[in-house]
């Protein structure tokens, strides 16, 4: 999976807590929490970071909920009584969560696809004027059942990223900031309070375009060109020294078929001021380093 950071090619990083699952439904618990770091590759935003917690949340409900539920396929499944109660249970359960949170507030679910759950869901927030997606959840799928020795029992499961609610319950507007050393803002916190962020300061941007083909004459019906990459590459060359990148053109060479991308790269410090001589040279090695996947820059 292109959101996936392999150690080597046998080994890799926690993409999700789902990862420990089954080893908690083979103990014989029907509910149960876990928190857990995680790492994925994805775009850059003020909600985006490559490490972020998790939590984790399963419940299970008896034989007795599930009459007749044995023996479906996906479809009947899906439009079953059992799977339309669990599906309410879930949903109930975590718009009771978000309101204890912060208080009646606008939410929407979106139909998603995780491959442990069937349906699967998003929850979003209406936050600072726009959605922001806040967890992933869904029925479990029958088959991690199955295979954790739990086949009498249906549930569901959700994964909600804990920074994100935070940086709702205490309105703090970058999910880099959880990273920062900067006393400024590690001094306002104190456990068991809930206060709101208040802005200790806020550093100009600087704006940096980068534009590149990314096929080329010989491959024209064959664009590999896998964006997660490039976000990665501007990631690890820049650090958290990059803000947001957003795709601002993109077009098809009419005679060619050649496929063209430009994006524009916001650099911003969370603790000083950045220089022009300074981000053009981290232009530089984002270029450089863009050119190794592949890419024909313009």
């Amino acid at each position: 999976p292109s959101d996936t950071y392999y150690v080597t090619d046998k080994s890799l990083l926690r993409t999700h807590t789902s990862a420990h699952q089954s080893q908690h439904l083979r103990s014989g618990v029907d509910a149960f929490l876990c928190c857990g770091d995680v790492y994925r590759r994805d775009e850059i935003d003020a909600t985006h970071y490559p490490a972020f917690h998790q939590m984790e949340g399963v419940k299970l409900m008896g034989p007795e909920s599930m009459i007749g539920a044995d023996g479906l396929n996906d479809e009947q499944w899906l439009h079953s009584p059992e799977c339309q109660l669990i599906e309410a249970d879930l949903k109930a359960t975590l718009e009771g969560l978000m309101d204890h949170l912060f208080g009646p507030t606008e939410k929407r679910w979106n139909d998603d696809f995780f491959p442990f759950t069937q349906p699967s869901y998003e929850l979003e927030i209406y936050h600072n004027d726009e959605w922001m997606e806040v967890l992933g959840c869904g029925v479990i799928h029958e088959q991690v059942l199955h295979l954790s020795n739990r086949s009498d029992r249906r549930g569901w499961a959700f994964g909600l990223g804990l920074e994100r609610l935070a940086m709702i319950l205490f309105k703090i507007p970058d999910i880099r900031l959880f990273w920062t050393e900067d006393e400024r803002f590690h001094r306002q916190f104190k456990e068991g309070k809930i206060v709101e962020f208040q802005s200790y300061s806020k550093f100009p941007p600087v704006f940096k375009d980068i534009a590149f083909w990314t096929n080329d004459e010989r491959t024209t019906n064959q664009d590999d060109f896998v964006e997660n990459d490039f976000f990665d590459v501007v990631r690890s060359t820049a650090g958290d020294l990059v803000e947001k990148i957003e795709m601002i053109d993109s077009f098809t060479h009419p005679k060619t078929g050649r496929s063209s991308r430009c994006y524009r790269i916001s650099y911003r410090s969370m603790d000083r001021n950045l220089t022009n001589e300074e981000i053009d040279g981290l232009q530089f090695k984002v270029r450089d380093e863009t050119a190794t996947l592949g890419c024909e820059l313009r």
